[in-house]
Parts: structure tokens; C-alpha cells; sequence
């Protein structure tokens, strides 16, 4: 069982320092000939400036399968679109319905952040006054920018 101790702890020592090596440094400097060089650690060059840290951090994958579905919520959009042009409508008048409606897409998901994202909300009259939105107000715009966002990007 001794025999074991010995390895078993340096293992454990090697998984335990091998999560420090995720940070680094990255060095710029220039040779004499003008060449721009970049190295992990400092020469003892004179002219050697630090240029950045590089931190890693894990990949938020609720994030990445949202701008997949994104994606594929556009194609099907583009694709119904495609599908539901008359026949006499060109190639031109075409893209520019696609280009309309990504536009569209994109402006009522910034909405939708908007309501997501901002501690309250208001409208202004035709003098510019604010007045702010009760709670019942405010699910409802929320409701028919999520309904839009349907129309112009497409189905979930």
C-alpha cells in the first residue's frame, strides 16, 4: 500500500497545479530588423512590452444553442418567404422582403431585450412627457413583440 502512496500523490498534485495554466501573458517585441514578435513570456529584450492577459473561462452553452436556434428560426423564416413569394416576384424584390424582414426580426428582438433587460418603462406623450408603464402594460407590448418576433423570424 506504501508503494502506491508515493505516485497516487504526485497524480493528485499534477490534477490539482494543472487548472493553474489556464491564464496567460502575451509579450510583444521587436527585433532589430523590425520584425514584430509575440511570446508567451518576456525575453530579456529591452524594448518588450506586455500587450495582454488572456483569461479562458468555460463556454456558456445555453448561450451557443440559443444563437444556433437563432439561426435556424432565420433560414426557416428566409425559407417561408421563398415559399410564399408569387411567382412573378423576382429574384431582387426578393432579397430585398428577406433584407425587410431580417431587419424587422432584428429591431423586435432588440425590443423584446429591452423589455427583458430595463428596471421600468415608459411612453411619451405628443409634449414629451413620460408616463410609465403599469405591470399589466408592460406584458402586453411584451406579448406583441414576442408575437412579432414570431411573424418576421420565424416559427419556434
Amino acid at each position: 500500500m506504501n508503494r502506491l502512496r508515493l505516485p497516487i500523490t504526485i497524480a493528485c498534485a499534477a490534477l490539482l497545479t494543472s487548472g493553474l495554466a489556464v491564464a496567460g501573458e502575451i509579450y510583444k517585441w521587436v527585433d532589430e530588423n523590425g520584425n514584430v514578435h509575440y511570446e508567451d513570456r518576456p525575453l530579456g529584450e529591452t524594448n518588450v512590452e506586455r500587450v495582454v492577459t488572456v483569461q479562458s473561462r468555460n463556454t456558456d452553452n445555453a448561450a451557443v444553442a440559443a444563437r444556433v436556434d437563432d439561426r435556424r428560426k432565420a433560414r426557416a423564416a428566409a425559407a417561408q418567404v421563398e415559399s410564399e413569394a408569387p411567382e412573378e416576384m423576382s429574384k431582387e424584390d426578393l432579397r430585398a422582403e428577406k433584407k425587410a424582414r431580417h431587419e424587422k426580426c432584428q429591431s423586435y428582438r432588440a425590443q423584446l431585450q429591452t423589455f427583458l433587460t430595463a428596471p421600468r418603462m415608459y411612453e411619451e406623450d405628443e409634449n414629451g412627457e413620460r408616463s410609465y408603464l403599469e405591470e399589466d402594460k408592460i406584458m402586453e407590448a411584451r406579448s406583441n413583440v414576442e408575437d412579432k418576433i414570431q411573424e418576421y423570424c420565424g416559427a419556434s
